[in-house]
């Protein structure tokens, strides 16, 4: 009994500490709750879990051979929260004020360091000062490595980093026109490398990826002030498909030379070239002077080229066969119009072989108004002029054509010669790649195949042909044009300087003097080798008239021949009657 009576003091005494302990506490949560408890929630607001995106990895862009044109490397951009680099600076001074240099010193350390990592993509000043105001946010420098902007916050940890992917063009300006460019977009949701031209532009969903989650603490309730240090990730992002395109870039990179030396030689507005597989009508080269994509964008009048409709149309019907002629004046009026041929000459009987050769409008006209107006426009139709080819570059034109319904009896008299109609160069090619093909038009194309993340490859399915005329129709065609680079006495064609020695070429030139009078669109659109065709190549030389579009569709053709390593013709082609003596 004694030993529980001493014991009773100490119960006692424990349960008066215990209540004592609860009071405490108590006291302290009345006190969190009412006297605290907007300092916390304003702390709370200032500090708050804030769920952001994860860009995803841009695709890649690469040639038909697998060869980059375009990708995305990672990079950092760095940033500081000015007040509280200026807060916890002073909360490490006052702890430790023998160990904590002053804050001119500080800044100065961290602004070197960037500036050393940045090189010359970023100012020590503007670091210095931005590091010293007073901002909610300031980026300090961007294109960062992510090992270095690591290293650079682990040494300071109130400087953050930010994800960035940078585009890399390896080849330069090479294909700029087809590839577009990017931008990074913090002004979207959710923030990344947006396609603003080109590709990277109509394909930008296929590029850009899905987009992942993550968690940060942000500052001040804001959510773009990223407290350094708080990031974790949520939810992965899946990265976008990898293009590959048609693009040959060794004929893209000759192409693009050879467009820049005519267009300075000449004083040349624009130039511009198109060379498509002639089966596939896949866009091997696409090259243009000016750095928005005319070939596409800006249609012109195709004058001469356009007399391929007519020519085929009147074989298909058999309204003027091979070997029969047509009687053609110098001059002709079709309804108050007046066509007359650029080269004078006396009433003649051309071959519709010789029509082509001589680039004789009033044959053209005479030929087309054989067909008739309905004829006429089935043919335009399927030839693919007044609608855009889907090529997949944005701002791409239709053209210019004049609905049906508004024809009048004159328009026969201008649209087979290329007047009152305009066409961009992938139309222009079309045209002759139908020819090229056994008459079954292919519309161009640029992207050949996708590869998926997983590193599947997806090949895209091709668009589907369209019958003009007849493989026969086709095969007469292509031997016609053949006598327009012709060079033979009394048979010469007008395009002798498109001719390639020793391979056969099929092509037709046209010009047409722009309404200022002052400049032409010089065009020549053909196929080689003509016997076989496997390339068709259309040129468009926008200056004072010159045979440029000519020469440089030969160009064009002698480096494929090299390029592929074509083989030359087994014999010259035969010399055609154009004009039948009287």
């Amino acid at each position: 009994m004694r030993g529980s009576g001493a014991q009773r003091p100490r119960m006692v005494l424990g349960c008066v500490f215990l209540v004592l302990l609860l009071l405490v506490a108590a006291t302290k949560l009345v006190y969190v709750q009412v006297f605290q408890a907007e300092a916390l929630s304003a702390k709370a607001a200032r500090q708050r879990a804030t769920p952001l995106d994860i860009p995803a990895q841009r695709g890649s862009i690469v040639d038909r051979a697998g060869r980059p044109l375009a990708f995305s490397v990672d990079s950092r951009v760095l940033y500081v929260v000015p007040q509280r680099l200026r807060a916890n600076w002073q909360k490490a001074r006052d702890k430790r004020p023998d160990k904590t240099p002053d804050f001119e010193t500080f800044t100065a350390q961290i602004a070197d360091t960037i500036v050393r990592a940045a090189g010359d993509g970023a100012n020590r000043e503007q670091v210095l000062a931005k590091l010293r105001g007073g901002g909610h946010r300031e980026e300090l420098a961007e294109n960062i490595g992510p090992a270095t902007a690591w290293e650079i916050t682990s040494a300071f940890p109130d400087i953050g980093s930010e994800y960035r992917a940078a585009r890399v063009y390896p080849n330069g300006s090479l294909a700029a026109n087809v590839i577009g460019t990017t931008v990074w977009r913090k002004d979207q949701k959710p923030a990344g490398t947006r396609g603003v031209t080109g590709l990277e532009s109509s394909r930008d969903q296929v590029l850009a990826g899905r987009t992942g989650r993550r968690i940060v603490d942000t500052e001040q309730g804001r959510d773009d002030v990223v407290i350094p240090g708080t990031e974790r990730d949520l939810e992965p992002a899946t990265p976008g498909a990898s293009l590959e395109l048609t693009l040959d870039i060794d004929v893209q990179f000759l192409a693009q030379q050879l467009v820049t030396e005519h267009a300075r030689r000449l004083g040349a507005h624009d130039a511009a070239v198109l060379v498509l597989d002639a089966k596939t009508a896949e866009v091997l080269a696409m090259a243009t002077e000016q750095k928005i994509n005319t070939a596409v964008s800006v249609p012109f009048e195709p004058g001469g080229t356009a007399a391929l409709i007519t020519a085929a149309g009147a074989v298909e019907d058999g309204t003027l066969g091979r070997d029969q002629t047509l009687t053609v004046p110098e001059r002709v009026r079709v309804d108050g119009v007046e066509v007359r041929d650029q080269h004078g000459h006396a009433t003649q009987d051309f071959t519709l072989a010789g029509v082509l050769a001589r680039s004789s409008d009033v044959g053209t006209v005479q030929t087309a108004r054989k067909l008739g107006d309905d004829r006429f426009a089935n043919l335009v139709s399927r030839f693919g002029l007044g609608v855009r080819t889907e090529i997949g570059l944005p701002g791409e034109s239709a053209g210019q054509l004049p609905p049906r319904e508004h024809w009048s009896a004159s328009t026969l008299a201008r649209l087979p010669i290329g007047h009152d109609v305009s066409v961009t160069l992938p139309q222009l090619a079309g045209m002759y790649q139908a020819i090229a093909n056994d008459g079954l038009r292919v519309p161009p194309r640029l992207v050949r195949a996708e590869t998926k993340q997983n590193g599947h490859r997806v090949e895209l399915p091709g668009p589907t042909g369209v019958r003009v005329v007849s493989p026969q129709t086709a095969a007469t065609v292509r031997g016609m044009l053949r006598a327009v680079v012709q060079d033979a006495p009394g048979q010469k064609g007008t395009s002798p300087v498109a001719a390639l020695p020793g391979y056969q070429v099929a092509g037709k030139p046209g010009t047409r003097t722009q309404p200022s009078g002052q400049r032409a669109w010089n065009c020549f659109a053909g196929m080689f080798p003509a016997e076989s065709p496997r390339f068709v190549i259309a040129t468009m030389v926008d200056a004072a008239e010159t045979d440029a579009a000519a020469r440089l569709f030969r160009e064009v053709a002698d480096y494929l021949a090299q390029r592929y390593h074509v083989p030359m013709a087994k014999e010259r082609a035969p010399v055609q009657d154009l004009v039948a003596p009287r």
